[in-house]
């Protein structure tokens, strides 16, 4: 087994903060739900970013980092801001005008297929293999099941719409993609994360100040200036920090599987704190998500492969 392929096999410690980033985007719902009844979309998502980013700007300068002055390392934010938040971010608020959410979710689950599909096309190190693409098949068939199949309704009706969701998750397969340039440029995750989301601030606040016209919206309350607070420190600045060491660590087709664990922390985190009822298509759905994971993961089936081929091997020695 090559190095590069070693790199790429997720040990406790990646699936911890794979978990963990899924929980962080999964509360991101929470956020939203309360700002969207008093901010536009455009605005939220501007706020998200340029909040997230002078509070890691911040954390850099207390880590005694600086950020890179090399016009192409800067070059490179703005391609990771633009692949990883202008335009998905827009697909998706755009579809969401038009499709239901839970079809969004649906859709935005082909995020790990794209990225089996990329990483196969444009990396040397993370070839498609037989068990990673059932897995990734697995575990869209789980998160279809726990969103309920009364979400593919829609299927078929505001065709567009559902293009611009599924532009969005093969812009987040290419981001991952791109964003391997990073580690070969010798910017840490910490300095990354804070490049992305600076840049992506540069191009979102004048959008929104061009398309929502903010200064003439009524003040906010509290609750939605925390619900952006917790969404853009939280969800956003956090979220990418871990986003680009599990990169690092594990690869763009690991990575991308948190979108599959997303919908398992929305719906546990919505049992635990606002009550909401645990269906039996939701363990249903977790089940296939765990088989998938597991397939992707590829240690369980060595584990059950491992017994016929050392029996293999001991009926060769007795020969």
């Amino acid at each position: 087994m090559t190095q590069a392929t070693q790199a790429k096999v997720m040990g406790a410690r990646e699936w911890g903060m794979l978990i963990l980033l899924s929980i962080l985007w999964g509360g991101s719902f929470f956020f939203i739900g309360v700002a969207v009844k008093a901010l536009p979309p455009v605005t939220i998502v501007a706020l998200r970013v340029s909040l997230a980013a002078l509070a890691l700007l911040a954390f850099v300068r207390l880590m005694g980092l600086s950020m890179p002055r090399d016009p192409r390392v800067w070059l490179a934010f703005f391609g990771m801001g633009l692949l990883n938040n202008l335009i998905p971010f827009s697909l998706i608020v755009w579809g969401q005008t038009h499709i239901a959410s839970g079809l969004a979710s649906i859709l935005n689950a082909t995020t790990p297929l794209f990225g089996v599909i990329v990483a196969h096309l444009l990396t040397d190190d993370e070839k498609l293999t037989a068990n990673r693409f059932a897995g990734v098949v697995v575990g869209f068939l789980g998160v279809a099941m726990m969103i309920g199949p009364a979400a593919l309704g829609g299927l078929g009706s505001n065709l567009l719409a559902q293009v611009a969701v599924l532009g969005a998750a093969l812009s987040y397969a290419l981001a991952g993609v791109f964003a391997r340039r990073f580690k070969r440029m010798g910017v840490v995750p910490i300095v990354t994360a804070t490049g992305q989301v600076s840049a992506a601030s540069i191009m979102l606040v004048p959008l929104s100040l061009l398309i929502d016209h903010p200064w003439t919206l009524p003040i906010p309350g509290f609750d939605v200036w925390a619900a952006i607070v917790g969404i853009a420190l939280i969800s956003t600045a956090l979220a990418y920090v871990l986003f680009f060491r599990i990169l690092e660590t594990a690869g763009v087709t690991n990575l991308m599987l948190v979108t599959f664990l997303i919908p398992v922390s929305a719906i546990l985190l919505g049992a635990l704190f606002l009550g909401e009822t645990l269906e039996l298509k939701h363990f249903l759905g977790m089940t296939l998500i765990a088989a998938g994971l597991a397939a992707i993961d590829g240690r369980l089936l060595r584990l059950f492969s491992r017994p016929a081929i050392d029996t293999k091997l001991e009926c060769r020695d007795n020969a």
